[in-house]
C-alpha cells in the first residue's frame, strides 16, 4: 500500500507551445486552475522544481511558462513529465473519494474474502475510473471503480472489497 506517498501527481507537461519556451500543461485537479494552489511543482523523475505562470487555454489544458524554461527545445524535452505536489498541501477528501496513489498497492478481495489481486493502476478514459488489478495468475483485470463493483475501500487495512460483475475474474 502507498500510505507513505509524499507527493501526488497534479498535472503533466504535454510538450512545447510556440517557440518561446511555453508548454502545454494538463491539470489533473478537480478544478483545473487549482493546480496553481500547489506551487512549486516537482518533476517526478528529476526532482526539478517549477514555478508556473498560466498564459492561456488550449484543448485539454493550459498554456504556461515554467521557471527555468526559456526555449522551445527545453520545453520539448519536458514532454510527458508528470508534475507532483506535496501531499500535505492537497485538500482532505470526503469519505467516498480517494487519491489514485492511495489505491495503488491495495489488495482486492471479493465479498466472501477470496483474494482476487492487487491494484496495479487506476485509469480514467473519460466515463469513470477503472482499477487495473494484477491477479495471482499474473494477468490484469479491469474492474470498474463504482459503488456497485467496489462497495468498500478500507485504506487503514490496505484492502478493497469487490463485488465484481460476473465473469470478470473467471
Amino acid at each position: 500500500m502507498n500510505k507513505d506517498v509524499d507527493q501526488i501527481c497534479v498535472g503533466a507537461i504535454g510538450g512545447s507551445f510556440g517557440v518561446r519556451g511555453e508548454v502545454r500543461l494538463k491539470s489533473f485537479c478537480a478544478d483545473p486552475e487549482a493546480i496553481m494552489d500547489y506551487l512549486p511543482l516537482i518533476a517526478e523523475n528529476s526532482g526539478q522544481s517549477f514555478l508556473i505562470t498560466l498564459t492561456g487555454n488550449t484543448k485539454n489544458g493550459f498554456t504556461a511558462r515554467l521557471s527555468g524554461v526559456e526555449t522551445k527545445e527545453e520545453a520539448d524535452a519536458l514532454r510527458g513529465v508528470r508534475l507532483m505536489a506535496d501531499r500535505a498541501r492537497l485538500p482532505s477528501l470526503p469519505n467516498d473519494e480517494y487519491y489514485y496513489s492511495d489505491l495503488i498497492g491495495l489488495e482486492v478481495r471479493d465479498t466472501g474474502g477470496t483474494y482476487l489481486g492487487t491494484v496495479k493502476d487506476v485509469r480514467n478514459h473519460g466515463a469513470s475510473d477503472i482499477l487495473e488489478v494484477q491477479t495471482q495468475a499474473v494477468e490484469t483485470v479491469l474492474l470498474p471503480f463504482t459503488e456497485a463493483a467496489v462497495p468498500t475501500v478500507d485504506l487503514a487495512s490496505g484492502r478493497i472489497i469487490a463485488d465484481p460483475p460476473d465473469g470478470i475474474f473467471a
